[in-house]
């Protein structure tokens, strides 16, 4: 297998969470609800889960959310992030989800809060972690989406270019729906679901926006980005035509985060299947409780 493409800088996103979780208590509320959620399609599936695994577990925050239910009876907790373990509580690893330190076949649930979207091989996780699991274990994972932060990546470029005549990567790109179902496939996963969940929060200004994401430790950590800061007068024109452009009525701008669920199991031979192809027993008209058109002489 190929080296994978390094699109994020894995050293600077440590160090900006570190630096984020002293205050993260304080910009934390979307990886709350989310969380919420997370847990929320967890209920749905009628299974115990012994040992689990938290990739990226942000002060654990998802250990709250879990709160000892599903039949969890270990929740094994990992960050790239040593100081943002510290907020957590119980079995924790300091680990980078690129490599993952655990056996084969360990777990009976692998969860991830908001973390997959800044792997450079999100391939190659998805590979650890469904080997991480047990036969028939759960993953279920929530990241951000291409739609993430729409607003602030258009306004930062078209600032970029009037003010600084060209623009550079300062807003991470994130994945697609069809892409993150075709990579579970890839990684081994069987009866995959992936679905999209648009989360809009309101701010003051585009500069509030950014002093949250600078608390959520969710800034710029491209191999690509540039080394210096943005111009005091860039970020005034981008907050200025992010006003312009989508402010509301009562003057507050909208941020959008797209969030995409993941689902997957380990591979088992007992879960279902899908038929062979040519195997119906009945057709769609039948279903449909239609009778199946005549077919016209000389065709197939």
């Amino acid at each position: 297998m190929a080296d994978p493409v390094t699109v994020f800088d894995r050293a600077t996103l440590r160090r900006r969470r570190d630096r984020a979780a002293a205050g993260f208590k304080g910009h934390d509320f979307l990886f709350r609800e989310v969380a919420a959620r997370l847990v929320e399609r967890l209920g749905d599936v009628r299974r115990r889960f012994p040992l689990a695994l938290d990739l990226g577990a942000h002060g654990g925050l998802l250990a709250e959310a879990l709160a000892g239910r599903f039949g969890i009876e270990r929740l094994v907790q990992t960050d790239l992030s040593t100081a943002m373990l510290r907020a957590a509580q119980g079995p924790r690893v300091a680990a980078d989800e690129e490599a993952l330190p655990f056996a084969p076949g360990v777990f009976d649930l692998a969860l991830s809060l908001m973390s997959l979207h800044w792997a450079n091989d999100l391939s190659g996780v998805l590979v650890q972690t469904r080997r991480s699991l047990r036969a028939d274990g759960l993953f279920l994972a929530a990241m951000f989406g291409v739609g993430t932060l729409r607003e602030l990546r258009e306004s930062l470029a078209d600032a970029e270019i009037a003010v600084e005549g060209g623009a550079s990567p300062r807003v991470s790109p994130f994945v697609e729906v069809r892409d993150a179902g075709a990579l579970l496939q890839r990684a081994g996963f069987a009866l995959p679901v992936v679905d999209r969940d648009p989360i809009t929060v309101s701010y003051p200004d585009a500069l509030a926006l950014m002093r949250d994401l600078r608390g959520m430790g969710e800034t710029n950590a491209l191999a690509a980005r540039p080394r210096t800061p943005a111009r005091r007068e860039t970020l005034a024109r981008a907050a200025a035509i992010y006003a312009e452009r989508f402010a509301g009525r009562d003057g507050r701008i909208p941020a959008t985060f797209e969030i995409v669920y993941l689902i997957g199991w380990a591979p088992h031979a007992d879960q279902p299947k899908p038929l062979k192809p040519g195997s119906a027993a009945a057709s769609l008209a039948e279903a449909l409780g239609a009778a199946d058109p005549p077919i016209p002489p000389g065709e197939k």
